[in-house]
């Protein structure tokens, strides 16, 4: 049986899992919206700027239509990526296309470059310590593009370098940020909607060590989720 907290609401219920804050609601875009626009106007008012890392995946856009709504000096604001498909500039898999209205900085990861390594160095090498990272979960566990076992590039969780390359990982290969700079930001917001992901939001928050997410870091870290979701948290 459903907890009681999984229930329809039109206000977000807050709720924790040890280190874990769990914010469930019924437009859970919108929520991570408005908390990423709180984060990123209080980095500006300490530190004149605010660095934010945006996942792909089929829930970004709807939570990117909500942050453009937001009350931020955005010529302060500078956006990269914690993932990208290795594919051409104008593919309809680019990562990089659901981030075009943001009136931001954009920092897209370099993939059409003729060296990936060698960009992915660079990109790695101008990264700051990023305010918030905003973080999908996969039905097999994957968060960025880390690659489940068994994968050939799975290791890429345990990767000292900050920005990696993985082979062909569901159609594509991927540059990624590691664990290192998400685990370091200041914060990490996933958002996670629909039925079909509550059994993997359950396993992560159980520590499953088959899921690559595991090795995100649970402090400062929220899940925001729609009651679909949130239907195995009891």
């Amino acid at each position: 049986m459903a907890s009681p907290i999984v229930a329809a609401m039109s206000r977000p219920r807050v709720v924790r899992d040890g280190a874990v804050t769990i914010r469930i609601s019924d437009d859970p875009a919108v929520d991570i919206a408005r908390s990423l626009g709180v984060r990123l106007r209080s980095a500006i008012r300490r530190r004149g700027e605010a660095a934010l890392a945006v996942s792909g995946g089929s829930a970004a856009p709807s939570m990117l239509s909500a942050f453009v709504h937001e009350d931020l000096d955005w010529g302060r604001v500078t956006v990269w990526q914690v993932d990208e498909r290795i594919v051409a500039d104008d593919h309809r898999d680019r990562n990089a296309r659901q981030l075009s209205a943001v009136p931001a900085l954009l920092r897209p990861m370099p993939v059409t470059d003729h060296d990936v390594e060698g960009a992915a160095s660079r990109y790695a090498s101008q990264l700051p310590t990023l305010d918030a990272v905003h973080l999908g979960l996969g039905g097999d566990g994957h968060t960025a593009s880390w690659p489940p076992a068994p994968h050939p590039d799975a290791a890429v969780v345990d990767c000292e370098r900050r920005v990696a390359v993985v082979g062909a990982f569901n159609g594509h290969g991927r540059m990624t940020m590691t664990p290192v700079p998400i685990n370091a930001a200041r914060s990490r917001l996933f958002l996670v909607a629909g039925a079909e992901k509550a059994d993997v939001v359950r396993r992560w928050l159980d520590l499953d060590p088959r899921l690559p997410a595991c090795h995100v870091r649970r402090s400062a870290t929220t899940l925001f989720l729609d009651p679909d979701a949130a239907g195995r948290i009891g």
